[in-house]
């Protein structure tokens, strides 16, 4: 017959006891953590994410910082101190968007870039704007603002955009400047 203490029994239920309690008082805290209203629950530093479709690279964004809002009712997440957008054709040529601040919406994919929003394609042309629009889902820019483009065939000013990622198929409003024309 084995026979244990009191004094061991009782200290193999302290044990138990102390652990019971150390697992509840943190799984207690753990749950009742919650971010305050308007704090991100999340920061992230030199972010790079890269959009791709059935493997092939589409564009690749990056910003120095991330702060993640999707606790909110209004999911988003920002890039408070810059953003830059790098769109990669089929050819594999590049359009690059800059901008001082982005806010990226959760349920829509569409991602606000504002502040000094350039826009450099690979053939050389420059948009400027203090607003542009970016929809990831449908690789689509538009923009209500007024915008400035210039390149080797173009010097015009609008009101309105709507274009593809490779700036090759846009909409505008209305147009001034000079655009050159060949007759066929």
């Amino acid at each position: 017959m084995i026979t244990i203490s009191t004094y061991k029994i009782k200290i193999v239920l302290l044990g138990v006891a102390t652990l019971f309690l150390a697992c509840d008082d943190s799984r207690e805290k753990e749950l009742s953590y919650k971010s305050p209203k308007g704090e991100p629950i999340g920061i992230a530093y030199e972010v790079r994410m890269v959009y791709t479709d059935s493997t092939k690279v589409k564009a690749i964004l990056t910003a120095p910082i991330h702060e993640d809002f999707t606790n909110l009712s209004l999911r988003h997440s920002t890039f408070p101190k810059g953003v830059k957008v790098i769109f990669i054709d089929d050819l594999n040529q590049k359009n690059t968007i800059t901008a001082d601040q982005g806010t990226m919406y959760e349920n829509t994919g569409i991602i606000d870039l504002v502040g000094n929003v350039v826009l450099e394609a690979s053939d050389g042309g420059i948009l400027t704007t203090s607003q542009l629009y970016w929809d990831a889902e449908q690789d689509w820019i538009f923009t209500e603002q007024n915008f400035h483009f210039v390149n080797t065939e173009y010097d015009v000013d609008a009101t309105r955009l709507d274009t593809n990622k490779e700036f090759t198929k846009f909409k505008t409003g209305k147009l001034t400047g000079t655009v050159e024309v060949s007759e066929q």
